[in-house]
């Protein structure tokens, strides 16, 4: 039966780099290789495909061979090829030891426990003052029954009569001699006669744990804190994994965050903006006095120094930006609009413009229009 192309196993161009066949070679690695799919014909047979590929691909001598002449350049029975036998000491050295380096160790270790992850919703103070905050995750932790052993209380683990407590197992393959992962301990190098019947000897029980997080001052949306060991417990005494707490900073009705700098609108009335005063406003720890000068215009932005954000990872605090938006009034008198009415008639006299961007609008108007004639 003839081979499949090595390009097309690896599923990579045939002017793929040796970074990008690793990388493919890797992928197909963690999802077939015989350790995750104990038993599974299929899988192992598209392992020693992959690998067979990535053995020929990742040498460029090799490579070249399989270029100019195909299976037949790399094949020593068929009479041409590169000859000897394949290093596999330093194929699975290399390339495994990245791959599952850190999944368990041998001869006895477990695997480590999961990292979690829990979205923590802040409101807007917190996350600027800082704040400690109680939560609950629910974990896989140690099984107190057996103390993690796995075996029933009474009794303990006894050393895999198949891997004599190494973990590991030696197959010869023709010329090959290879060594994987014990089939019966899995990698531990002991076995459970009798398992406790608490966590079914797994190690580990599904628990709610209660945690205090501190939270520093200056946390942001995304920002992430590192709880080490308050992850999953490993499986049969491998190291605990992390818990990793996502920062959700709540919307707030005043204020809205950009960096370490904090915006608001301020609402302010027309006579405000065209005769000037002294506003309060409000910041997160009090409130501030803001000078409006005279003939302000809406859209326009007042800074407020020092009073945004400390960044929690240290630097100047930031400002708060206050943009003025001018209300029209509503529910006039009749008094109120004649009123009105008498000071647009007194500024439309004399020649003045009260109104610098409409007049300048309408100045943009005109030229639009003179510039379409013909």
């Amino acid at each position: 039966m003839s081979k499949r192309d090595y390009y097309e196993i690896l599923n990579v161009a045939r002017n793929a780099s040796e970074a990008e066949i690793k990388q493919a070679y890797r992928r197909l690695a963690m999802k077939h290789h015989p350790d995750r799919n104990p038993g599974d014909q299929v899988a192992e047979e598209k392992f020693k495909e992959a690998k067979e590929a990535y053995e020929v691909l990742s040498d460029s001598r090799k490579r070249a061979a399989y270029d100019q002449f195909g299976h037949a350049g790399v094949d020593s029975s068929a009479g041409g090829g590169y000859g000897g036998a394949a290093d596999l000491g330093d194929l699975f050295g290399g390339v495994f030891r990245d791959i599952f380096g850190g999944m368990r160790g041998g001869g006895g270790q477990g695997y480590r426990g999961a990292d979690l992850r829990y979205n923590l919703d802040l409101t807007l103070e917190e996350a600027v003052f800082g704040t400690t905050a109680k939560i609950r995750v629910p974990a896989l932790v140690t099984c107190a029954a057996c103390a993690g052993s796995g075996a029933r209380p009474g009794t303990k683990p006894t050393t895999c009569p198949t891997c004599r407590g190494v973990g590991q197992v030696r197959m010869q393959q023709g010329f090959f001699s290879i060594q994987q992962t014990c089939p019966r301990c899995q990698g531990r190098g002991a076995i459970i006669p009798e398992p406790c019947e608490t966590c079914r000897g797994s190690g580990r029980v599904e628990e709610q744990k209660t945690l205090s997080v501190k939270v520093p001052a200056g946390v942001d949306n995304g920002d992430r804190i590192r709880l080490a060991g308050e992850g999953e417990a490993g499986e049969h005494g491998g190291p605990t994994g992390d818990l990793y707490v996502q920062i959700r900073v709540k919307p707030h009705p005043i204020f809205t965050r950009e960096d370490n700098d904090l915006y608001c609108e301020v609402p302010i009335s027309f006579t405000t903006a065209a005769l000037g005063g002294d506003l309060e406003v409000p910041t997160l720890d009090g409130r501030v006095s803001l000078k409006i000068p005279a003939e302000t215009q809406t859209g326009k932005t007042f800074r407020v120094r020092g009073k945004g954000v400390k960044p929690v990872r240290g630097g100047p605090t930031g400002d708060l930006l206050c943009r003025v938006v001018i209300e029209t009034p509503v529910n006039l008198t009749r008094e109120q609009k004649e009123l009105l009415q008498r000071f647009a008639e007194t500024t439309q006299a004399g020649g003045k413009r009260h109104t610098p961007q409409e007049g300048s609008w309408l100045d943009g108007v005109k030229k639009f229009f003179e510039e379409m004639k013909f």
